[in-house]
């Protein structure tokens, strides 16, 4: 099945366009405000503006005919209101126009769908990492649990808000893995719940050090610690679980040390770590498409009256019927 895959949920409008696990296009557009975080109002201004060309885009590198599409899908939520909403009235408009069925998904199932589908994974311990995100997930039935996750803020969050802190522009987590590279560690506040994670006193105690130490001695400190905290709560997970593959998705899952981290903690269980490439971790519309397909398959239908944005949605809530 064709289907066209639109992401609104923060700072991205993606368009994707996929024939079953099969990714035929995959364009977007980012948000890049300097210096300061997402205001929701300004970035929904901006997907409407990008949505057009995104779409033009897609289609045109998709070699498909919009007579030849059979599914809309969009993001449902999790996300920022004022750009759900963009996403949603592109996806009613375009099944309207081309009179094909529409499907609401929820972001975090996206990410995980389209990462285990690429990775080739079955029944895979996740770890789901994002900007307002961070969760250790398992499939359970017909549900993904949630064993463990952020209390505050997410690892996304954490990171982007010590790169605002530091005067740095957009695409604050590539500076800051870049910057870690050079630095050297200092102890900072390590907090771990059992199996949830905080991040704010080590997000607070990060800013100040800004005062005595170098930028490079702080990414890295905040880096170490960070993951260090995620990988501890993820090894509980997986002793608990006895899963033999690890999936890291999300935006954050491009940061290649948190990767290597994860490896050398997974590895001693003999369990592989997997990760999809970066443009299928950041938000974009082919993990919409992708996990679209599947849903479809396996008998999900959304009314058209049924469609609508939702702000708060988890990935617990979710009925996976494949």
């Amino acid at each position: 099945m064709i289907c066209i895959g639109i992401e609104s949920s923060a700072h991205t409008i993606g368009v994707g366009v996929a024939d079953g696990a099969k990714v035929l296009a995959n364009e977007r557009s980012t948000y890049k405000p300097k210096y300061t975080g997402i205001h929701p109002r300004k970035a929904a201004d901006f997907l409407s503006k990008e949505f057009e060309p995104v779409l033009e885009r897609a289609i045109e590198k998709s070699n498909v005919e919009l007579g030849e599409i059979e599914l809309i899908a969009f993001t449902m939520g999790p996300g920022l209101g004022a750009c759900l909403k963009i996403g949603l009235v592109g996806a009613k408009m375009l099944s309207q126009v081309l009179g094909t069925p529409i499907l609401g998904v929820n972001h975090a199932l996206a990410h995980i769908e389209i990462a285990r589908t690429l990775c080739g994974c079955r029944n895979p311990l996740v770890v789901y990492v994002s900007g307002g995100n961070t969760q250790i997930i398992v499939p359970e039935g017909k549900k993904y649990r949630v064993m463990g996750e952020t209390l505050d803020i997410g690892l996304g969050n954490l990171i982007d808000s010590i790169g605002r802190s530091m005067g740095l522009k957009h695409a604050h987590g590539s500076v800051i893995e870049e910057l870690a590279k050079k630095g050297n560690y200092f102890p900072l506040p390590y907090s771990v719940k059992g199996m949830d994670l905080v991040f704010t006193g080590l997000l607070t105690d990060a800013q100040n050090s800004l005062k005595t130490h170098s930028k490079e001695d702080v990414c890295y400190s905040l880096q170490e610690t960070a993951f260090s905290m995620l990988a501890e709560a993820t090894e509980r997970a997986l002793a608990l679980t006895k899963r033999r593959e690890l999936i890291l998705c999300g935006g954050v899952a491009q940061n290649t040390r948190l990767q290597e981290m994860l490896r050398q903690m997974a590895k001693p269980h003999g369990c592989r770590l997997s990760v999809t490439e970066g443009q299928f971790n950041a938000d974009n519309g082919a993990m919409i498409a992708v996990t679209a397909n599947l849903m479809y398959k396996a008998g999900v239908r959304t009314k058209l009256s049924e469609c609508r944005a939702v702000q708060k949605l988890r990935v617990d809530e979710a009925e996976i019927r494949w």
